[in-house]
């Protein structure tokens, strides 16, 4: 038994550990009581079942294991890199305790397969939600930037129904009970149809209204803040003009960025074109998503699209379209096709 004994010793070392590093998320990057509370939990039941049979069958020098390593153990992109390791980790980890503990600890052996269900759990509370919206950022090839309009709500709607999917609500000029109001309507609607929905600007009404997250520029509320304030699950998102733009929003460590404006705007009044150049530069350089924007419509997007873009945000040509819907349909059908 001396050997089952080493994999059971050698699995909880594992299991605690990993439950240890997301326990310190929970606590210090979410300061969420709950989630903390039940790893630590864990953590003590799986002590105790760590028998000294098991410690005593530890032999780390002649573990052939220690010298083995990989490339992917070494690196880790962001936090949710992190969380995501330590909970394959734990799971791995569980699994093994499991199985071997059948052997002569049935006991142990079902105790340790209500702990994995419990780490299910706390997978969804951490990373669930965001890998949903990352996924579905991911997806949406057309983005939907809101600008006034008499008609917004059924001009969105009309964009939804057409297989929209991302929806951003920017209104720079009016009163911030209006813009509440306005954007909870905007949030339940993208809700209902299963797209996301994002505040340009505005953390505060991002929270007040449950959006997904918020699109910042260059000179915005700082994104270490916004991350803080709407917590880990929340998209962000910043704008581009310029390389050197690039290169702050990625330090930023943003979910995606703008890139542009491609031709000049008026809704980006007295800012140059940043041209086809700028496009190619992002299509090189970034693995995140990235949206081509600025004066862009169904007669251009083609252009776009040959100079690198694979997703593309909208203002004037489906807000003041005679038909969003299959405008809509028009910009993805062109997007589609080139993917």
């Amino acid at each position: 038994m001396k050997t089952v004994y080493r994999i059971l010793d050698a699995n909880l070392d594992r299991a605690r550990e990993g439950l240890r590093v997301i326990e310190e998320w929970c606590r210090f990057g979410l300061e969420n009581a709950n989630l903390t509370a039940q790893c630590k939990q864990l953590r003590q039941e799986l002590g105790s079942w760590h028998q000294d049979e098991f410690k005593l069958a530890r032999n780390t020098i002649t573990d052939v294991g220690t010298a083995i390593s990989h490339p992917l153990e070494i690196q880790r992109e962001d936090v949710h890199g992190v969380l995501g390791a330590n909970l394959a980790r734990v799971q791995e980890a569980l699994r093994v305790l499991e199985e071997y503990s059948k052997i002569d600890q049935p006991a142990m052996s079902a105790a340790i397969k209500q702990i994995r269900y419990q780490v299910y759990i706390i997978e969804s509370a951490l990373i669930g939600k965001r890998q949903k919206n990352l996924q579905k950022l991911n997806e949406s090839l057309l983005y939907l930037v809101t600008m006034p309009s008499p008609n917004l709500l059924e001009t969105v709607e009309s964009c939804l129904k057409a297989g929209l999917s991302l929806v951003q609500y920017r209104d720079k000029d009016i009163n911030d009970s209006e813009r509440m109001a306005i954007a909870t309507q905007l949030c339940e609607l993208c809700h209902s149809y299963n797209a996301l929905f994002l505040v340009n600007d505005r953390v505060d009404i991002a929270l007040a209204v449950g959006a997904d997250g918020v699109h910042l520029g260059q000179t915005d509320f700082p994104i270490a803040i916004a991350r803080k304030l709407l917590g880990s699950d929340a998209i962000i998102g910043q704008s581009t003009t310029s390389p050197q733009e690039l290169e702050i929003a990625l330090n930023n460590d943003v979910d995606y960025v703008g890139v542009g404006p491609v031709f000049a705007t008026p809704t980006k009044p007295g800012k140059a074109a940043a041209g086809f150049e700028y496009v190619s530069y992002a299509a090189q350089k970034l693995t995140i998503p990235w949206y081509a924007i600025g004066g862009i419509d169904a007669d251009n997007l083609a252009d776009v699209i040959k100079a690198g873009a694979k997703r593309v945000a909208v203002v004037r040509s489906l807000i003041q379209a005679s038909s969003p819907n299959l405008t809509t349909q028009n910009l993805l059908n062109q997007l589609r096709s080139a993917t």
